[in-house]
């Protein structure tokens, strides 16, 4: 739709909510011909939102600006630009990295009230990073956070249910809290919630549900989620088998550099199950597997068979994945240099005999010019 019909239907949806007598028709001109002109906006538009100049910089990647305008907000008590602030030092933003200058903002932010200031000072005293570590204080703001609606910490809250030690040991109350922060899209939490559904933690077993959430994880590109949704597609857990479905799913975790996906990709390309064999593409991702400190016996095993200069092949893609191998090409003669024949009388004359040669490893000696 274009701006002018925009305006147009706007009109139109004012006139529809016209004033029903003289009187409210009255008091409405007044107030139209009273009012500034940014009224007549607000009666068309709606009510303006000012402009979050801080804020604003910060999206665009102007770090420094936007510290220049929080600053002034920040120091009158204003949450959200201290929590901006403290995340601007924590990154190391436009600015030196500085963890205890960004627990400070944090802590500020959170003493007014900014829920996800709330949260990652909780994850600096979980971690000891910029304060001591403490992770009773870091359960504490955790649960603040939670009790405030805010997804991640219903997440983490859930995690210390399991845990039990600094939240109390409840797995019925950690499955409430994970079903929350999975109900609205955290990946992990779906992961997680999936899990606790195939093995009935804090509540009874469902495969087939369970199998849901972590493909839910997995399309959101969790990758965890999405080898152990390839398992249960290889093994129809909870879901009907699909070999090449499995295929697939280890194939994209293996394609993002995960070990365990890697070595499980190559395997069935070794024996050629779900996908056309190909030892030479196994023995390539089995390379970088091991790359990455994962050595199987069974699949050495099933590679045993590879010709060398397949098994080089694959090394040498290895060594350049994700790109090919860098290849030379091979420089052909475009211009063929016609040979010169020389009549007699260009020959030139044959040195003299007292002339001393050249050696290969001596070079011979500059004659010194004669003077004129």
């Amino acid at each position: 739709m274009t701006l002018p019909r925009l305006i147009a239907a706007s009109l139109l949806a004012l006139l529809a909510t016209a004033p029903a007598t003289a009187q409210e028709a009255a008091t409405t001109t007044d107030a139209l011909q009273e009012g500034p002109a940014e009224r007549i906006s607000d009666q068309i538009f709606g009510p303006r939102v000012p402009t979050d100049l801080a804020f604003g910089a910060f999206q665009r990647g102007y770090f420094l600006t936007a510290l220049e305008f929080a600053l002034p907000r920040a120091e009158q008590g204003d949450a959200a630009a201290q929590t901006l602030i403290a995340e601007i030092y924590a990154k190391g933003l436009g600015v030196a990295q500085n963890d205890q200058r960004a627990a400070g903002w944090y802590q500020l932010a959170a003493n007014n009230g900014d829920v996800l200031a709330t949260f990652e000072l909780a994850l600096l005293y979980q971690e000891g990073i910029g304060v001591p570590k403490n992770r009773a204080r870091a359960a504490d703001l955790f649960n603040k956070a939670a009790q405030a609606g805010y997804v991640p910490a219903k997440y983490n809250m859930a995690l210390l249910h399991i845990e039990g030690v600094y939240a109390s040991p409840s797995l019925s109350t950690a499955a409430a809290l994970m079903l929350e922060a999975a109900e609205a899209e955290l990946p992990e939490a779906q992961y997680d919630y999936g899990t606790m559904l195939i093995e009935g933690a804090g509540m009874p077993p469902d495969p087939v549900k369970g199998a849901r959430y972590i493909e839910l994880a997995a399309e959101q590109n969790l990758i965890a989620a999405q080898i152990d949704y390839a398992t249960l597609l290889y093994m129809g857990q909870g879901i009907d088998q699909d070999i090449e479905a499995a295929v697939a799913w280890y194939a994209r975790a293996a394609e993002a550099g995960n070990a365990v996906a890697q070595n499980r990709y190559a395997k069935l390309l070794a024996v050629g199950e779900g996908v056309p064999l190909d030892l030479q593409e196994a023995a390539m991702w089995r390379a970088l597997a091991r790359r990455q400190g994962l050595s199987d016996p069974s699949l050495d095993r099933l590679l045993v068979s590879i010709p060398a200069e397949d098994l080089a092949k694959a090394e040498e893609r290895a060594r350049f994945w994700p790109l090919e191998p860098a290849t030379v090409p091979k420089i052909e003669t475009i211009f063929e240099v016609p040979s010169v024949t020389q009549s007699p009388e260009q020959t030139p004359p044959a040195p003299s005999d007292t002339a001393p040669e050249a050696s290969a490893s001596e070079p011979a000696q500059p004659t010194e010019p004669q003077n004129p």
